[in-house]
């Protein structure tokens, strides 16, 4: 692995790109002082609403044990996690998606799949994903049967997110975060699910082998420091 290919090759012979993430959690103030810099400077994702933000939903597995928490939590080089997510009320566009961390760098492989084919795999009906010709649904069968992976918890909230061309770098504000621990709901857009920070938002910085110096400086904020925050995490402590 070098910085001009940072990819990964996993089971099923695939290569994966990998990315740095910078995460940081920011109070109300900081938030404000920042979006007003950041909409200056940078477009917003083509598929934000006219306020520039749009919602995110997604239902992530784990196994009994909780593994994908704990290998969080103890900050292991190597780690994943699998979610189902959609945008906006929209349910006819879900994805299947795994989520890599590889010594600090992530990466993410996600795969489409239809409104009946999520409602069948909640229903724990999962034949489908070893009789489909898609990696990504034969090797989730392969840890539902392997690891008896389960839907654990709904991750719902609002994200603002930028994007600069130099250095692929995605910038994303999440607010108003939220969980909910029915699986079945995860498809209820409609469902008010419970607040998990009220005063914070968590700000997401994305870049492929550098960070450019303009951008490094866009996103400063005083005092803080990158730390581990996962939102599935936060949400797991309302169990």
């Amino acid at each position: 692995m070098t910085m001009g290919t940072l990819t990964m090759t996993t089971n099923l012979s695939k290569a994966i790109p990998l990315r740095h993430e910078l995460k940081h959690q920011i109070n109300l103030r900081e938030d404000l002082v920042l979006t007003q810099r950041l909409r200056k400077l940078f477009f917003h994702d083509k598929h934000a609403g006219t306020d520039g933000t749009y919602r995110v939903t997604s239902l992530y597995f784990d196994t009994p044990y909780d593994n994908a928490l704990r290998e969080k939590i103890d900050s292991l080089n190597r780690r994943e996690k699998f979610r189902l997510r959609y945008y906006g009320m929209d349910t006819s566009l879900i994805r299947l998606e795994k989520k890599y961390k590889v010594n600090g760098l992530c990466g993410k492989r996600s795969a489409r799949m239809t409104l009946e084919q999520v409602q069948r795999l909640l229903s724990n009906d999962i034949e489908f994903l070893l009789d489909s010709t898609v990696p990504l649904f034969i090797e989730l069968y392969s840890k539902l049967q392997g690891k008896n992976l389960r839907p654990k918890t709904i991750v719902r909230y609002s994200r603002e997110a930028f994007s600069y061309e130099p250095g692929n770098v995605r910038i994303t504000l999440d607010r108003n975060i939220r969980t909910g621990l029915g699986s079945i709901d995860f498809l209820n857009p409609e469902i008010f699910h419970l607040c998990v920070m009220e005063q914070s938002t968590v700000l997401e910085v994305k870049y492929d082998a550098f960070l450019p110096e303009f951008v490094r400086m866009a996103v400063q904020v005083p005092g803080r420091q990158a730390i581990a925050c996962s939102k599935y995490a936060l949400c797991r402590r309302f169990d």
